[in-house]
């Protein structure tokens, strides 16, 4: 059985027991992977959705550009309801979101709160996905805004900006030692990076065992593993244990990684809409934004179900800007720009690399199957609010 075929069957079939993946491509080396799940996939899984390959781009020039000032509230709504009915083809905004939820749903909103102070989900956009999933009938308590870390979750504050009676939750208080009763021990992913002692990273039980959809917000923002730090990543790394172990000492495994946890039964199948939060955004230095020095503001709200195809586009936004301010690309190899672990040196100077950056893992996800890596196959709407 060919290896991609072997994928396949993986995400359309039940598991009682480990099934065992080989990386055998010399193109895609990775170390091997057990996955475990009693999961089924759904007849259309959420990732691609019943949109792969498409995407809808919204802009405003009236957003701000500058970190201190707040985004009206009243220009995302617009922007995301524009954007919700052109994805849908629906005249309504209800109609679009009845699209993908239902009254009955336990809908998780996957946010992205690593970057604080200056770039994590926008507050804004997740109160707005919230007025949007009670419009269709949820109560409140229905709805949990989730992150791994309960530290980064209180930086970020969400609470005064949601409705009340929207559950906050995260799973653990640092990346050295996961509460195991956050993590559910029947789905995993198991292999072996760096010859540590942990080789098990363990899905969240919100999401294997209470939410029925995902709603997914990442920023857009460069990553010194990944290149970028996207639609993939964000649902990925954020809702398995003990997953910084895939990158070390210069050398990154995200590149089969990202899209091995992300594919994983029940993840892929709930996570059903992606809205990508491009009100700001971090050129380098990422997935954090400690100080504005690589702030910029592309100024977009970018909506989807296929999270290859908009990591896709991510790529490239990133890429350029790098290139606008004369620095190496994302795609950068080169042994000379790296420093291993060297973050100061990172964080002062654009040109250094602390790993060599795997930006392929949204290709290789496309190759599993969760979308479409294709630019020539991509279609993007633009639409200018």
């Amino acid at each position: 059985m060919e290896r991609r075929e072997f994928l396949e069957l993986l995400a359309t079939t039940p598991l009682a027991s480990a099934v065992r993946l080989e990386a055998a491509d010399p193109e895609w080396p990775g170390p091997r992977y057990r996955v475990v799940t009693r999961y089924a996939a759904a007849a259309v899984p959420g990732m691609p959705g019943p949109f792969p390959g498409r995407v809808v781009r919204t802009h405003s020039q009236r957003l701000p550009e500058k970190a201190s000032a707040a985004p009206d509230p009243l220009l995302v709504r617009e922007m995301m309801e524009r954007g919700m009915r052109s994805l849908t083809g629906e005249t309504t905004t209800l109609a679009a979101w009845r699209r993908f939820f239902e009254p009955q749903d336990v809908v998780a909103i996957k946010v992205n709160a690593g970057g604080h102070p200056y770039c994590v989900s926008s507050p804004v956009i997740v109160a707005e996905i919230c007025r949007q999933l009670i419009a269709v009938g949820l109560k409140p308590p229905q709805i949990v805004v989730y992150e791994r870390f309960f530290g980064q979750l209180a930086d970020a504050n969400y609470a005064p900006h949601l409705p009340e009676g929207v559950q906050i939750q995260a799973a653990e208080r640092g990346n050295r030692a996961p509460e195991e009763r956050s993590y559910d021990p029947l789905t995993y992913v198991e292999a072996e990076f760096f010859g540590e002692e942990d080789t098990r990273s363990n899905m969240m039980r919100l999401v294997s065992e209470r939410v029925t959809k995902i709603v997914n917000v990442p920023n857009m923002k460069d990553h010194g593993a990944t290149g970028v730090t996207g639609c993939l990543k964000n649902l990925a790394y954020g809702s398995f244990s003990n997953v910084a172990r895939t990158h070390s000492q210069g050398v990154s495994h995200t590149l089969t990684a990202v899209g091995t946890f992300a594919a994983v039964e029940p993840l892929r199948s709930r996570a059903v809409l992606q809205i990508m939060d491009g009100l700001r955004a971090v050129w380098h230095g990422g997935p954090f934004a400690p100080t504005q020095k690589f702030l910029f503001f592309p100024r977009q709200i970018v909506i989807g179900t296929d999270p290859v195809a908009i990591d896709r586009l991510l790529l490239d936004v990133i890429d350029d800007k790098r290139k606008a301010e004369g620095v190496i690309s994302i795609w950068d190899r080169s042994p000379s720009h790296l420093k291993p672990n060297d973050t100061i040196a990172r964080d002062s100077d654009p040109n250094v690399n602390i790993l060599i950056r795997e930006p392929r893992h949204v290709e290789y996800a496309g190759r599993l199957g969760l979308g479409e890596w294709d630019l020539a196959k991509i279609k993007v709407e633009e639409i200018e609010v």
